[in-house]
C-alpha cells in the first residue's frame, strides 16, 4: 500500500484509463473539479511496484463534526481480489487516522447482487447501507441505466430502441433540430436553459462557475457539450464525460419551449453515436429512481432512459466505516434534518 506521489502520477493515469473498471470520478481531473475538497489517492502495488488497485478519496471538513472522507465509484481493481481490497482498506484507515476523519463513505459501481464482493467488503470492516430508493438518499445514484455498446453497430443499437424512441429521434431530425458541439462560451446558454429545467422539475442546479471549472479541467479530451438548436435558437443540451472505455451522460437541460420537437431524444442519440465512434464499451445514462411505479414523480425519466434499450442496473449502495461512531450518528441526524428542510422548501416553491 502507498499513497499517490507525483512520480506515480503518469502511471496512475494510464492505469485508470486502461482498466475495465475505470470511472471519471476516480480521476485526478475530477479531483480538481471538486475544488472545495482535498484529493488523495491510495494505491495497491505488486511486488515490482506496479499499480494493481487504486481508490481516489475526497476529503472535506464538516463544521462541528470534523473531516469526512468520500470516494465516488471506487475502488478501481479486481474487486474480488481479497488481498488488494484489504491493502486499499489499510491505506484508507491510515489516511483517516492522519486526517482525523470521523467517517469514510464509498459508493462503488458494483452490482447489488455481487455476493462475493459484499462478503469481502464486510470482512474488511465496511458496513453496507443498501436501502436507498430515491436520488436524495445518497450522493451518487444507486440505480442507473447503462447501454452496452461493445461489438455493436449504430444500426444494431438503434434497432434495439423502443419504437417510440426511434420515432422521436426521427421526428426531431425531420422538424429541423440540429445538434452542435458547444464551446466554453456556450455553457452560458446551457446553464440558462438548465435554470428553466430546474424550476420546472423541482431540483437545485449548480452555478455556472461549476460547469466552467469542469470544462477547464476536462475538455476537450474528457468532456463534451452537445447543444440542440432550432431555427438558430438553443433549446436543449447535454454534457457528456468520456473516460477510459466509457461515456457518461452527466447533465441535461431542456427549454420549456419546443419540447414537442423532442430534442432530448436526438441529443442522446448523438451522444451514443459519439461513444460508438470513440470505441467505447458503455454509455451510462446515470440515475433514475429505484421506485419503478407510474405514479412516481420520476417515472417519466425512467421511461425516457429505458426507451434506449439500456440495462436497468442496481448498485450495491453505500459502504462506510464510522471511525467515530457517536460523531457519525450525530452527523447523520443533522444531515437528515437539513435534507428535510431543503425538500420542504422545494415543495413549497413548486406549489
Amino acid at each position: 500500500m502507498e499513497f499517490l506521489t507525483s512520480e506515480k502520477r503518469k502511471e496512475y493515469e494510464e492505469f485508470l484509463n486502461t482498466h475495465e473498471r475505470c470511472n471519471f470520478q476516480q480521476s485526478l481531473e475530477w479531483g480538481k473539479v471538486k475544488e472545495s475538497w482535498r484529493n488523495e489517492v491510495v494505491l495497491s502495488t505488486d511486488e515490482t511496484g506496479k499499480i494493481i488497485g487504486s481508490i481516489s478519496v475526497l476529503i472535506r471538513k464538516i463544521p462541528i463534526f470534523g473531516n469526512l472522507m468520500y470516494s465516488s465509484r471506487g475502488p478501481v481493481c479486481d474487486i474480488h481480489n481479497k488481498q488488494v481490497i484489504s491493502d486499499l482498506t489499510k491505506g484508507l484507515r491510515e489516511l483517516a487516522k492522519k486526517e482525523k476523519a470521523f467517517v469514510l463513505k464509498i459508493e462503488p459501481d458494483i452490482k447489488s447482487d455481487d455476493k462475493e464482493f459484499r462478503k469481502i467488503a464486510e470482512e474488511a470492516g465496511f458496513k453496507i447501507k443498501d436501502d436507498a430508493k430515491n436520488f436524495a438518499d445518497e450522493i451518487q445514484p444507486r440505480y442507473v441505466f447503462r447501454l452496452d455498446l461493445k461489438g455493436r453497430t449504430e444500426e444494431q443499437i438503434f434497432e434495439n430502441f423502443h419504437s417510440k424512441t426511434r420515432y422521436n429521434i426521427r421526428l426531431a431530425s425531420k422538424k429541423g433540430v440540429e445538434i452542435k458541439v458547444g464551446n466554453r462560451d456556450d455553457l452560458k446558454q446551457f446553464h440558462k436553459i438548465m435554470i428553466e429545467t430546474g424550476a420546472r422539475d423541482g431540483f437545485v442546479i449548480r452555478p455556472l462557475s461549476y460547469f466552467e471549472t469542469m470544462f477547464d479541467h476536462l475538455a476537450p479530451n474528457h468532456m463534451k457539450l452537445l447543444m440542440a438548436y432550432h431555427d438558430g435558437q438553443a433549446i436543449a443540451g447535454i454534457i457528456l464525460i468520456m473516460y477510459g472505455n466509457k461515456t457518461w451522460y452527466l447533465y441535461g437541460a431542456s427549454s420549456n419551449s419546443h419540447r414537442n420537437l423532442m430534442p432530448n431524444y436526438l441529443l442522446q442519440w448523438e451522444g451514443i453515436k459519439s461513444a460508438i465512434s470513440d470505441g467505447h464499451d458503455m454509455y451510462d445514462f446515470r440515475g433514475v429512481s429505484g421506485v419503478v411505479d407510474e405514479s412516481h414523480p420520476q417515472y417519466g425519466l425512467y421511461r425516457f432512459k429505458k426507451g434506449f434499450g439500456a440495462e436497468f442496473t442496481e448498485f450495491i449502495g453505500e459502504l462506510y466505516i464510522p471511525f467515530k461512531p457517536f460523531v457519525y450518528k450525530l452527523y447523520k441526524i443533522s444531515e437528515k434534518i437539513y435534507k428535510d428542510i431543503v425538500l420542504s422548501d422545494r415543495r413549497a416553491k413548486n406549489q
